[in-house]
């Protein structure tokens, strides 16, 4: 019988050859002033290697005053676009589509850079975890930031990227002002769900009308927002049957596809769900968000202290998935989106496993999967599949040590237990400096 994972997934403008999707993930490979270089190309071109039917590229800021972190490449100007020409050039050698996330961070950064004092947001209000300050856009910033998304994706077109994808999820610009428990605007921006979602419907019209009809435009959305996950105090935000609806507005407005997630920050308990939260690197490395919002040093503080780290871990994790339900645990909201809208839906969430795969597939659930930490730890993923194997032999730990590591670290696979020594791991993490850029 033909394989479910390796059949082609047919959209509107776009083929891909299996079912399995590289989700965005990248480290603080690129320069500074948001330029590409050699180490974001090797990078992308691990996955492609591996056999993933597309990637997903990481967060690509469409604006300077929206990007998380600096030393992630930007779309935010003209000149970007030779550099992601050739990492779409570098991943198509390999059979694979290259779709670029159009991203904004709105409040929600790691470190804010020096271009900039306050970051933009639906709202005054700073983000409740790490303190990080924003002010609320005028109409004339949500504009230009519309128009920012839009340019952002005629650059993808004319890089010869195969599509782009609207990152609504986990947190940044567009939940901000999709959530009901971060959007507090009073203006047409707010309010009802309709308001709320004037923001992203606006930016799906402004690049249908920048790129017409034939170019592949995908969303990520946060099904649930569980925003009280964590801090019981804060308001639950969006429900599944508002995303919904949100879906639908999208697809009429004129999306693809639809990328299914969860959670209304990032991190967060539920997104990437975890079997541990690494306190001893998080007190490591959290110092580099120090200056970035009013609550990083208590926070620092409270990982570096072993009592207040193990209650804080405990908390995280009891708030979270548990361990056995991290493998497809949104499937279930996947499967209520694809069952409302007329367009394929992809679902990620710790996808490792073939025979979970194939059935999330077959059951009506979703039309793909897509992975981050997974890949990261096993970039071959899909030829075991291919070789018949239902997982890697040393699969994914969900330890989530890759991320704890990322803002200070080089991004790989840091669960030590499954490298024959510390030298291998090592060598593993390393390797996306190679090739070198220049001899």
């Amino acid at each position: 019988m033909p394989d479910v994972i390796f059949e082609p997934l047919k959209f509107k403008n776009l083929t891909v050859k299996n079912r399995v999707f590289r989700s965005n993930i990248s480290g603080r490979f690129d320069n500074y002033d948001g330029s590409g270089n050699q180490a974001r190309i090797n990078w992308e071109v691990k996955f492609a290697k591996g056999g993933v039917g597309a990637i997903i590229s990481s967060f690509v800021p469409v604006q300077i005053r929206g990007r998380i972190i600096p030393n992630y490449a930007t779309i935010d100007k003209d000149e970007r676009v030779p550099f992601w020409r050739a990492v779409g050039k570098a991943v198509h050698e390999h059979d694979c589509k290259f779709i670029m996330q159009l991203s904004h961070s709105g409040r929600q950064r790691d470190v804010g850079g020096i271009e900039y004092e306050y970051a933009l947001s639906s709202t005054d209000d700073k983000d409740p975890l790490h303190g990080f300050e924003c002010k609320r856009m005028t109409t004339a910033d949500i504009k230009e930031t519309v128009a920012g998304f839009a340019e952002g994706a005629r650059r993808a077109r004319e890089a010869g990227l195969d599509g782009v994808e609207l990152h609504g999820a986990n947190g940044y610009l567009i939940t901000q002002f999709l959530s009901s428990a971060i959007n507090d605007r009073k203006d047409e921006y707010g309010g009802s769900l309709e308001n709320r979602a004037r923001f992203v419907v606006e930016i799906v019209k402004a690049i249908r009308a920048k790129v017409g009809s034939d170019f592949h435009l995908q969303m990520k959305i946060s099904a649930v927002d569980y925003n009280n996950a964590l801090l019981k105090f804060e308001k639950p935000g969006n429900t599944l049957p508002e995303s919904v609806q949100v879906c639908k507005w999208l697809v009429d407005a004129g999306v693809d596809a639809i990328h299914v997630s969860t959670g209304s920050a990032f991190p967060h308990p539920k997104n990437p769900a975890g079997t541990d939260l690494p306190m001893d690197v998080l007190a490591d490395t959290y110092d580099t968000l120090g200056g970035s919002g009013t609550n990083t040093i208590r926070n620092l503080l409270l990982f570096q202290n072993p009592l207040t780290a193990k209650l804080f871990r405990q908390q995280w994790l009891d708030a979270g998935v548990p361990a056995d339900k991290i493998e497809g645990a949104n499937l279930a909201d996947a499967k209520t989106i694809k069952q409302a809208v007329p367009v394929p839906i992809i679902c990620t969430g710790g996808f490792q496993t073939a025979s979970v795969i194939r059935n999330a597939i077959t059951s009506g659930s979703c039309d793909a999967v897509s992975g981050a930490r997974t890949l990261v730890a096993n970039n071959d993923l899909v030829k075991h599949f291919a070789a018949g194997r239902d997982k890697a032999p040393k699969p994914c730990t969900y330890c989530n040590k890759c991320l704890a590591h990322v803002v200070e670290h080089p991004l790989g696979c840091y669960e030590e237990s499954r490298f024959s020594n510390r030298e291998e791991m090592l060598a593993q993490i390393m390797s996306v400096f190679s090739p070198a850029p220049f001899a």
